[in-house]
C-alpha cells in the first residue's frame, strides 16, 4: 500500500527559507608569517598544486622536499620581511584583499541580504573556512570572485578546483556562480589608464618607457591551450589604445620565472637590463595582472628590478601601484560583481 502524506503535515527541509547571497573574493595567497617556517608551509601548499606544477611525479617531489623547501623558504622570508605590514603582522596582499572586501561590502550595503567575505587560495583565511562561514550565515547562493584579470589554469582554475572540493563535501550546497576574467573589460582598462596617468603625474620625471609586467608561466602550459598569454596581450593592446601609446612606449613582459624550463618571453628583468644598456634612463613599470600589490610587485619589481635597471646604467625607476582598493580599482570589482549578481539581487 502506498502512503500519502498530506501536504500540510510535510516538514520543510532543513535549511529551507535561506535567501542570502555570499560573495567571496579570492586572491592567490600569502604566508602567515615572514619567517622560514611560515614561508615553507605556504610554499609546500602552493608548489604541491598540480595546477601550478603540472608534473608532480617522483622527481619533482624529491626536488621539492629535498632541495626547494630546504633552501628557498629562508631566502623568500627575507624578501617578505622587506615588504611586511609590521603593524598588522601580515603581508600587504592580505591587508589589501581585506580592504577590498570591506569596501565592496560598503559599496553594496543597500542589498542587505548580501554578505561579502574574502579568502586566499593558499594559506589563510582558507576558501573552506570562508565558505563555511558564509553558509553558516544563511547564504544559499555563492558568487566566487577570483581576483585575476587574466585567466589561467594556475590561478583562476585552481580557485574553482578548491571551491568544488569544498562543495563536494557538503550535503546542502549553495548555488554557485564564478565571475569571468575581465582582462579587456572597458571599466578595467579605464581604471588602469586613470591610475597610471595619475601616478605618472606625481613623479618628478617623465618615463621614456612604460613596461607592463605580467606574472610569467611555463611556455608549455600555453602550448597545451592555456589562454593566459593571449589575454595578457589583449590587456596590453587595449591599454595602449586607451593611452595612445605604441608597442615601443608601452612594452609587454613577463616576470617571476622559476626553474629551468622556458617561460613566456620577453622576460621583465632582461628587458629592463637591456633598456638601461641601450641608453634609456627613465622608466616606469606597471603590473596589470595583479589586482593587489604583493611580493611580486613590491619586492621583485619595485626593489629587485629597480636595482637591475640602475646597475645597468638606468637612473630613474618608478613602480606604479596596482589598483588595490583605490576608487578606480573598487569600481572595477563592484561593477563586475553587480553584473554577475543579476537575477540574485
Amino acid at each position: 500500500m502506498t502512503a500519502v502524506i498530506p501536504i500540510k503535515t510535510a516538514e520543510p527541509a532543513a535549511g529551507a527559507g535561506l535567501d542570502r547571497v555570499g560573495i567571496l573574493l579570492v586572491n592567490l595567497g600569502t604566508p602567515d608569517s615572514a619567517d622560514t617556517r611560515g614561508v615553507r608551509v605556504y610554499l609546500k601548499e602552493f608548489l604541491s598544486d598540480p595546477r601550478v606544477i603540472e608534473n608532480q611525479g617522483l622527481v619533482w617531489k624529491l626536488a621539492l622536499n629535498g632541495v626547494i623547501l630546504r633552501t628557498r623558504p629562508r631566502r623568500k622570508a627575507r624578501d617578505y620581511l622587506k615588504i611586511w605590514n609590521t603593524e598588522k603582522n601580515e603581508s600587504p596582499l592580505k591587508t589589501i584583499t581585506r580592504a577590498q572586501s570591506e569596501k565592496l561590502a560598503a559599496a553594496i550595503a543597500s542589498h542587505d541580504h548580501v554578505v561579502v567575505d574574502w579568502a586566499m587560495r593558499y594559506g589563510n583565511p582558507s576558501i573552506k573556512s570562508r565558505i563555511d562561514a558564509l553558509t553558516a550565515q544563511g547564504c544559499d547562493r555563492l558568487l566566487v570572485v577570483p581576483l585575476y584579470p587574466q585567466y589561467s589554469a594556475a590561478t583562476s582554475a585552481t580557485v574553482c578546483d578548491e571551491v568544488f572540493r569544498v562543495l563536494a563535501g557538503m550535503r546542502a550546497q549553495p548555488t554557485l556562480r564564478v565571475t569571468p576574467p575581465y582582462y579587456d573589460d572597458p571599466e578595467y582598462i579605464e581604471a588602469l589608464a586613470v591610475s597610471i596617468t595619475a601616478y605618472l603625474a606625481s613623479l618628478p620625471f617623465q618615463p621614456e618607457r612604460i613596461v607592463a609586467s605580467f606574472h610569467g608561466m611555463p611556455q608549455q602550459y600555453i602550448d597545451k591551450g592555456d589562454p593566459y598569454q593571449a589575454q595578457c596581450i589583449a590587456t596590453t593592446e587595449a591599454l595602449r589604445k586607451r593611452m595612445g601609446l605604441d608597442a615601443t612606449k608601452l612594452m609587454l613582459t613577463f616576470q617571476s620565472r622559476f626553474g629551468f624550463d622556458q617561460w613566456l618571453q620577453p622576460y621583465t628583468d632582461k628587458t629592463i637590463a637591456q633598456l638601461a644598456k641601450d641608453g634609456v634612463r627613465r622608466i616606469a613599470v606597471v603590473t596589470p595582472g595583479f589586482s593587489a600589490d604583493c611580493l611580486e610587485t613590491l619586492e621583485e619589481i619595485a626593489q629587485e628590478n629597480a636595482e637591475i635597471f640602475r646597475h645597468n646604467g638606468g637612473e630613474q625607476f618608478a613602480a606604479i601601484p596596482c589598483l588595490n582598493d583605490s576608487d578606480p580599482g573598487m569600481d572595477v570589482i563592484r561593477q563586475l560583481v553587480l553584473r554577475e549578481l543579476q537575477g540574485w539581487i
